[in-house]
Order: structure tokens, then C-alpha cells, then sequence
């Protein structure tokens, strides 16, 4: 299935306005394929964990597993609302790469009334070679302002 472009930018949006964290990341959603989410975080030497080996910081790494999961619950719910991280366990499986953008694909899996489960990988080139995994439990419902897609593009403000 391919993506939807249209669906792709008003994620971005919603990303850069409401987000300011993922903003200063510059963390992309770049694909939508049915549930299944992949976002982009470009290369940044301001993200560097390690100087000697120039090795991505973990917490960069985390932010965007985080932030790809969350947002497949997004695009999983029929019905937007507010939703919360629970629960995000991250696994390295390797060294972060050095110099290059990372990428990480999640999908929500699993919702009930209260909670949505959610899988996640970071990679380089190849989602089926990852080098972190992570397995994510969200809040559906929580305090909190639910933002529609249309109010994203009518440029409408978060009270």
C-alpha cells in the first residue's frame, strides 16, 4: 500500500506545532503504510552521546522510538484523544550509527479501552536489521486536549 501524502503532512504538522520537542529534533514522519508508521531523525552533531566515537546519545534515540509509537496510536485510534506514554522500554542491540539518519517504524498493535500496545524498531537501511527495539504501552483518554487533523490544518491554537 502506498503511502498517503496527504496524511504524511498533516502528521508533520501536527508534529512541528504540537510537539515542540520532536520540532527541535527535526524528527519527520516520512511514511504511513496502513497502521504502520516510520519517522526520520537527521544526523545532528548536537546528538552526539559520545564524542570520542561520535556515537548517537541513547535519550535521541529513545525520543524517537517514543515519538514513532506514540503517533502510530494516532493514526490506529478511529476517534482522536489525548494519549499518554505509559510504559517504553527500549532494548540496544547495538551501537547507534554515527553520521547518518536514523529512521524508526512502529505500529500500534493492540488497543483496548484504556490502552494501546505498540511495537517499534530504530534502523539505518533495513527496518528487518535494527539496532534498538522497543515495546510501548499508551494511555488513551488522559487529561489533555484531543487535536483533530483538521484543526492541524486550519492552523487551529491548543488552548
Amino acid at each position: 500500500m502506498a503511502s498517503d501524502p496527504q496524511l504524511v503532512e498533516q502528521l508533520n504538522v501536527a508534529f512541528r506545532e504540537f510537539v515542540p520537542h520532536n520540532k527541535a529534533l527535526g524528527l519527520t514522519v516520512v511514511d504511513v503504510d496502513g497502521l504502520k508508521l516510520t519517522l526520520a531523525l537527521p544526523w545532528n552533531d548536537r546528538l552526539i552521546g559520545d564524542p570520542e566515537s561520535g556515537v548517537l546519545h541513547g535519550g535521541a534515540i529513545t525520543t524517537l522510538l517514543d515519538a514513532c509509537c506514540g503517533a502510530s496510536v494516532y493514526v490506529r485510534l478511529q476517534d482522536p484523544q489525548p494519549i499518554a506514554t505509559l510504559d517504553l522500554r527500549v532494548d540496544f542491540l547495538g551501537r547507534a550509527p554515527t553520521r547518518r539518519e536514523v529512521r524508526a517504524t512502529a505500529e500500534c498493535h493492540h488497543v483496548t479501552s484504556s490502552v494501546a500496545f505498540v511495537r517499534g524498531v530504530a534502523f539505518i537501511d533495513d527496518p528487518a536489521k535494527p539496532f534498538a527495539i522497543a515495546t510501548a504501552t499508551f494511555a488513551l483518554s488522559t487529561q489533555g486536549r484531543a487535536v483533530t487533523l483538521d484543526q492541524v490544518l486550519k492552523g487551529s491554537e491548543l488552548a
